[in-house]
């Protein structure tokens, strides 16, 4: 097991504290960060940069003599965010959709900060380090205090326009992009300027560096970069190393774990599968007040279930001295190895329900005048779904969940393949496919989609289940489809109102003439449903009836599954999303599997799967021949 442990040296200070704690802690590598956060008065240059090489080639000279490995972490390449500082390098700034003016983050079609970023980048390379990051500020969107992001300014425009043939003003393009219906054309021409000014910018790190160190990427969320147009076979032709985002920056409830997991999983699909990776564990502001042990070591488990080579770890604070100080985060990393090497593989390939993510998808949204509307997110049928004890893996599978706008992303040539299998959709899905013309396929018709706050003398309010009569809550969904079923559909449960009058169809399963199978919910937000056992048994149902064969879980709230084949064995991994201790109850498991339980900071041990009590954030692993 690798740790990375990303770490600032104050200026003055040397390093040899910092080596000897990698040697007390058996940390192989150091990714030297300078320049960061408390530390950061804009994009060094001149003096500036010169005080700052200085200090990291003595650092990296301390590191060597000790047998520390060394990467460099430049904080910023366009900038983070402004924060009140100030630039003066002549840099063209950022500008956001709304006209917005950034201070210190740079546009990507600025030619005098593209010579400063090359320029940095090929000097501290000269140093000898293996990798050189480029951090996640490498993007348009999230440069604060911005409204969404940069990419408008006018040296930007001047791009689009040569491309376009066209020049509206900056207003008229954001209104054309973002309209409703059909994408207008200049949409996928904007994300085509930002894509190649990016990929330029980039090219130019990586001829700086080449030769001497490897380029590793910090990537931030599928939705939002797809709104940018990033093309990610070409990012990852040029950076080979990559550190995915995927845990929160401080302490959130276990129920949480869902968004890490699927993170994880689907950022798998999007890269090389030879890819160096090394997720980030970080806390913000950089404290160990700010997330317990407790969550940070079910963090680093679940990458390394992922298939992690290392991680990225950002647990001391950035401007307080000596990592021996902080004694504690020495203890949580030592107290978490014999976790991380019992689950170690690095080449695995995951089974469960399929999430399908096409990096394309926001250039098909139809918009509703506003940017965050071509938001498609991949991950919300992951939330549905690890909560219930159903696993989950990239892409289209034997059965796969599509909900929401990511309807609009899958490709006409993909229709059949996916319609042949088993196929879970939510109202807003099913609504998205009707007009695309696939109506045909799912077996209802949706008659409207209702938003939660349309007045109403019939409100929905309640599914009731066909069989037996129980009632599940729609009551907090912000829109319902109002769904008919198909004559030759079966209709699960049907929505009513509070005084139980007919509002329409709720769950339908449905056999269509490809021979596949759809099932689908009129809820368009599967994920914030209110959740029960009932709940629970319906959603476990529809997926073993639309093919599911895989292992599934129950026993308790939140009991989310990892299920993947590891070295010719299969593999279930079960972690507790609740902070109550839950007893798993492991369905398709075979009885002679052999389970460990892993519990947070604790040695692994074998357990009983029949009668094992797993605490908040601990994992039950069992493993079975494949």
């Amino acid at each position: 097991m690798t740790y990375h442990l990303r770490y600032q040296v104050l200026p003055g200070r040397d390093a040899t504290g910092l080596a000897r704690y990698c040697v007390d802690h058996a940390i192989p590598e150091v990714v030297l960060f300078y320049g960061a956060e408390e530390l950061h008065s804009g994009h060094p240059a001149g003096v500036g940069e010169d005080l700052w090489f200085e200090h990291i080639a003595q650092a990296k000279e301390v590191l060597d003599r000790y047998g520390i490995g060394a990467s460099l972490n430049p904080w910023i390449t366009a900038g983070h965010t402004d924060r009140g500082r100030v630039q003066d390098l002549g840099f063209a700034s950022m500008v956001s959709p709304l006209g917005e003016v950034a201070t210190t983050c740079a546009s990507f079609a600025c030619p005098v900060w593209r010579e400063w970023v090359a320029g940095h980048y090929g000097r501290f390379a000269g140093l000898g380090f293996r990798v050189l990051w480029v951090e996640d500020d490498f993007r348009y969107h999230n440069h604060e205090p911005l409204t969404w992001g940069g990419g408008f300014e006018p040296e930007m425009l001047t791009r689009f326009a040569a491309l376009a043939g066209a020049e509206p003003t900056r207003e008229e393009l954001v209104a054309a992009i973002t309209a409703g219906g059909p994408p207008h054309p200049w949409r996928a021409l904007l994300q085509r300027t930002w894509r190649e000014a990016q990929l330029e910018v980039l090219d130019a790190i990586r001829d700086a560096v080449a030769g001497r160190a490897a380029l590793g990427l910090m990537s931030s969320r599928l939705d939002v970069a797809s709104i940018e147009g990033r093309d990610w076979a070409s990012v990852f032709e040029r950076a080979g190393v990559h550190r995915p985002h995927f845990a929160p920056y401080a302490d959130v409830p276990g129920t949480r774990l869902s968004y890490s997991l699927a993170m994880l999983e689907l950022q798998r699909a999007i890269r090389p599968a030879g890819a160096e990776v090394a997720p980030e564990i970080e806390n913000s502001p950089h404290t160990e007040w700010t997330k317990s042990d407790t969550q940070t070591w079910s963090e680093m488990v679940a990458a390394r279930l992922s298939g992690a080579d290392g991680m990225l770890l950002d647990l001391h604070p950035f401007v307080t001295g000596e990592p021996q100080r902080y004694p504690r985060i020495g203890e949580l990393l030592d107290r978490s190895r014999p976790a991380l090497d019992f689950t170690a593989g690095r080449d695995l390939e995951t089974y469960g329900v399929g999430v399908p993510w096409w990096p394309d998808t926001a250039a098909r949204v139809q918009g509703d005048g506003t940017i965050e509307g071509l938001i498609a997110d991949p991950l919300r049928p992951a939330d549905y779904l690890l909560p219930y004890g159903v696993p989950i893996r990239a892409g289209i599978a034997p059965v796969t969940a599509l909900f929401g706008k990511v309807a609009w992303g899958l490709p006409d040539e993909r229709v059949e393949e996916l319609f042949s299998g088993g196929v879970l959709l939510d109202g807003h899905a099913a609504l998205i496919l009707t007009e695309r013309g696939y109506g045909s396929l799912l077996g209802v018709r949706v008659e409207e989609v209702t938003d939660r706050w349309t007045p109403s003398r019939r409100p929905y309010s309640m599914e009731r289940i066909a069989d037996g009569g129980g009632l599940l809550s729609v009551n907090l969904q912000p829109a319902l489809a109002r769904l008919a079923a198909d004559p030759a559909a079966e209709v699960w449960t049907r929505v009513v109102t509070p005084r139980d009058e007919p509002w329409g169809d709720g769950r339908v399963a449905y056999v269509n003439a490809l021979g596949g199978r759809v099932f689908t919910l009129a809820a368009c937000a599967p994920e914030r449903l209110a959740r029960c056992d009932d709940g629970q048994a319906l959603a476990q149902r529809a997926v073993r009836w639309l093919g599911g064969d895989f292992p599934m879980v129950t026993g308790g709230p939140h009991l989310m599954p990892q299920l993947a084949r590891v070295g010719g064995r299969w593999r279930l991994a079960v972690v507790n999303g609740s902070a109550d201790p839950a007893r798993p109850v492991l369905s398709g498991v075979p009885e002679d599997a052999v389970t460990t339980l892993l519990a947070p900071l604790a040695e692994p041990r074998r357990a009983d799967a029949t009668d094992v009590e797993l605490p908040h954030r601990g994992y039950l692993v069992a493993e079975w021949p494949a």
